[in-house]
């Protein structure tokens, strides 16, 4: 395998930005879900960000706050956008149900069956199937822009475990020590079929409600749909 710099691929996998939530029901996989105003402004950031890299694909979840999301950056290049259906977010029995900070399901004994087996998990979709599914559409998408840069737009929880996975961390993990902010980058370079190193920014982070950054204590009433 030669060494030389056609054989590096970079693949960008993004969060989404703020969604409108007025609830604050962890809305998973349910349609109709739009970025809020303060979440295009984010998906602009991240645009204009990229606007110099060598971006020859783009490709998105299928729900709508990742598409609205990747739509300016795919413009920004002048590019189609694409969708694939294994960057979508993780399923959760939760979904639909408010989830935080002192109120919400967990309150409730009969979610408490869902609750059992957090390495699995036991409340959704198998970590360990969305390594597969997430290391297969970023494979894709290496393949797709193979000596440049692609740009994937994604959700929190499948974007962190298979950022764990490359890095070799177990995958089951606290929540809300996840490096995975909003409008955030992880990215993975590749050199031929190899990923060779893994990085992180956040070009929005300026933009980012507090509470909503990585690492931050959890605050009543606010970010109740945590892992989208």
């Amino acid at each position: 395998m030669s060494d030389n710099t056609s054989d590096i691929t970079v693949v960008h996998v993004m969060r989404h930005g703020e969604v409108a939530n007025p609830e604050g029901v962890l809305y998973g996989r349910l349609p109709g879900y739009h970025l809020s105003e303060l979440g295009r402004q984010m998906a602009d950031r991240v645009a204009e960000h990229l606007s110099s890299r060598d971006v020859t694909h783009v490709v998105a979840s299928p729900l709508e706050r990742a598409q609205e999301t990747a739509t300016p950056i795919a413009k920004a290049h002048g590019l189609d956008l694409a969708t694939d259906g294994r960057l979508i977010e993780a399923d959760n029995v939760f979904q639909g149900k408010t989830f935080g900070v002192g109120d919400g399901a967990l309150k409730k004994p009969d979610n408490w069956k869902y609750l059992v087996n957090p390495f699995k998990p036991s409340w959704g979709e198998p970590y360990v199937d969305q390594v597969v599914r997430m290391m297969a559409a970023l494979d894709a998408a290496k393949d797709a822009a193979r000596g440049h840069e692609a740009v994937l737009v994604s959700h929190q929880l499948p974007i962190w475990i298979v950022r764990s996975y490359v890095e070799r961390r177990r995958l089951w993990h606290d929540p809300r020590k996840r490096q995975c902010t909003l409008a955030s980058l992880t990215t993975f370079t590749y050199r031929g079929d190899k990923i060779v190193s893994v990085g992180y920014t956040e070009p929005a982070r300026d933009l980012v409600p507090a509470h909503l950054l990585a690492g931050a204590k959890p605050v009543k009433g606010k970010d109740k749909a945590f892992g989208a």
